[in-house]
């Protein structure tokens, strides 16, 4: 059992073209590692005999499936174990065929090495080349190019030199760099177990003894360390601890750590296991980690080494596979899982779609049924991850239809494309000025302004999805406000538009600039005594922290309007959501465009639970307790 425990594991996958011998060639080697029983064994050996095959047909072993014992293909993912002195292995039997792109996608997504079949008589096909490039694409870092069915081409080294030199050619335009080509035979047994006999002229190995031997700890990210956090363990009042499998790198007891999002820093107190603490724990293995101080950590929190952080955005590029029967919809959203965190996303952009036959890229306004391509996503909160090609953990998704629940589609990040709204951030978060102008100081100091109006100057920011409730709340406290003696100011989002941001749309890069503008203006208000009230949906956690950013420490009150969706879309009384909703308006928040939730805001009122004259009372008090006005 010891022996058995301590023996590595590789994962793998087989594929290629229909009928190019993947199933017989997963028979040959469960057959020839004694991994199947005697029983199993007679089974197939009577089917075939029923079919009158002239051959015991192993690769019934693998195609459990009817329709694939009828047609003769592989449908659907088959996976199996078995065994040798050496290593432990899990297959997947991928099928071939174009129609099933998604189900090989599914099968290969966590192997560390791929087969690809090619029938001897066919040579290359274009099948071979498609299921080399989605090799590539998966970052699998180990091929082996397996020729079969050369007992039916008389063992011939020509047909064998040319297919592989044909494929080495075309394997150039690939990120493959370990490639082995094996002249083999599934039916008759040639080099999968044993040397072949009838093949003097192929020196190099068998493919059981590749499979044994190949070296994949190498290929593992031992470096970044990844704990997506999947459950908070609490089993007494002296313990609390963080469930999870460590996605990749090591970590020991006595490390310095930083909770995502959060910001928290802490040290490792302990790792524990079933079979006790462990003074050092890496990739793969499943853990509770406790730390040395009490800080708030929940499920879909990632946990880093201090000093290596992954990427942080909500914006990122991926390559991805579509994997529903129904076409991708730009309209609406999907819920993207990423480690333990599901959040809210969006496909903003489709840059290209792949034509996975001849790796030609196409222009494209949706994605079918196992397409794959190129598109920019945004998401309603950062996420915290890594390029798929440094990462696999990290750096892989999937997208949810949030109404059927169906995985609609599998996806890779890419990393973050710097856009032209971007370098639009970048220039206005250091605010922006005309040239040959000096700044004016105010006449009077800010102090003598507050000490008149018998109150501090604060801006009271309400963000929320549109019928949130957030102008009602906001125009109520103005008015409480104004009864008490308060010198206030009121900047409304329908009402700006009117004038100052009369120019503008609903673009990403319209919706920021309108709350520069808008923060800009709140900002010389504020110069002046004032409580300014601004009510604007906001959606963008950078274009709020803009406007917090030119604003002295403690004088923008960011005010979260809470309120169900569903919710908002009753309230509804110009019917935007359900104009939004069949196309009609373009861009907007929570039906076509993302809304990014604060993550701390100073207040948060909850309008679907809370009336009017409450939501307003929490918020006076809030200002009454820091000492803003006085009640």
């Amino acid at each position: 059992m010891a022996a058995q425990r301590d023996k590595t594991l590789l994962r793998f996958t087989t594929t290629g073209s229909v009928d190019d011998g993947k199933s017989t060639l997963i028979g040959r080697m469960l057959y020839e590692t004694n991994c199947i029983y005697e029983d199993q064994y007679i089974a197939v050996e009577k089917t075939s005999k029923k079919r009158g095959d002239a051959e015991v047909d192993l690769a019934l072993l693998l195609d459990g499936l009817s329709a694939e014992r009828e047609q003769g293909i592989t449908i659907d993912v088959a996976y199996r174990y078995f065994s040798t002195k050496k290593r432990k292995f899990i297959i997947a039997d991928t099928p071939g065929h174009e129609q099933y792109t998604r189900n090989m996608v599914t099968g290969a997504s966590t192997a560390e090495l791929a087969i690809i079949l090619i029938d001897a008589r066919n040579g290359v096909l274009t099948q071979s080349r498609r299921h080399g490039f989605l090799v590539s694409l998966l970052q699998i870092p180990h091929l082996i190019v397996a020729i079969n069915k050369m007992d039916l081409v008389d063992y011939s080294q020509d047909i064998y030199d040319s297919i592989a030199g044909e494929y080495a050619s075309f394997s150039e335009k690939l990120d493959i760099h370990d490639i082995t080509f094996i002249p083999v035979s599934a039916l008759k047994g040639d080099n999968v177990v044993s040397r072949s006999e009838k093949m003097p002229w192929y020196n190099g190995h068998t493919l059981l003894h590749i499979l044994e031997n190949v070296h994949v700890s190498a290929d593992k990210n031992l470096i970044d360390f990844r704990f997506p956090v999947q459950y908070v363990l609490r089993p007494h009042h002296d313990f609390r601890g963080f469930a999870g499998r460590i996605t990749s790198g090591t970590i020991s007891t006595g490390e310095e750590i930083v909770v995502l999002p959060s910001g928290k820093t802490s040290q490792v107190k302990s790792i524990v296991t079933y079979d006790g603490e462990l003074a050092e724990s890496f990739a793969g293995q499943s853990v509770v980690i406790s730390l040395e101080d009490e800080i708030d950590v929940s499920r879909g929190d990632l946990i880093v080494r201090k000093n290596n952080l992954p990427q942080v955005n909500n914006q990122f590029e991926a390559i991805i596979c579509w994997m529903d029967e129904q076409n991708m919809s730009r309209s609406g959203h999907y819920i993207l899982k990423h480690t333990t965190k599901l959040v809210k996303a969006f496909i903003t952009k489709i840059v290209y779609k792949i034509d996975i036959n001849t790796l030609h890229r196409k222009k494209a306004s949706t994605f079918s049924l196992n397409e794959i391509g190129r598109v920019e996503i945004k998401a309603a909160q950062p996420l915290f991850f890594d390029p798929y090609k440094i990462n696999h953990g990290t750096g892989s998704f999937i997208l949810i239809d949030p109404i059927t629940n169906h995985t609609v589609a599998a996806g890779m990040i890419r990393g973050v494309q710097r856009t032209v709204d971007d370098v639009a951030q970048e220039k206005y978060a250091r605010s922006h000025k005309s040239p040959n102008v000096s700044w004016e100081g105010g006449f009077v100091d800010l102090k003598k302004w507050e000490l008149r109006n018998g109150h501090k100057a604060v801006v009271l920011w309400f963000t929320g999805l549109s019928g949130s409730g957030k102008s009602t709340v906001a125009r109520k406290v103005m008015q409480s406000l104004f009864d008490d003696g308060c010198q206030v100011m009121l900047l409304d989002g329908d009402n700006v538009r009117h004038g100052l941001c009369g120019d503008l749309g609903f673009s990403s890069k319209d919706r920021s600039e309108n709350i520069r503008r808008v923060g800009e203006s709140a900002k010389l208000f504020f110069e002046q005594g004032n409580i300014v009230v601004c009510t604007f949906i906001s959606p963008f956690t950078r274009d709020r922290e803009f406007v917090r950013s030119i604003l002295p420490e403690g004088c923008f009150l960011e005010i979260q309007v809470k309120c169900d969706i569903n919710v908002c879309k009753r309230r509804d009384p110009k019917r935007l959501y359900e104009k939004a909703e069949s196309g009609e308006i373009p861009e907007f928040t929570g039906v076509t465009s993302p809304y990014e939730e604060p993550q701390n805001p100073e207040i948060t009122i909850e309008t679907d639970i809370m009336n009017v004259e409450e939501s307003v009372a929490k918020i006076k008090n809030y200002l009454s307790d820091f000492n803003i006005v006085e009640l």
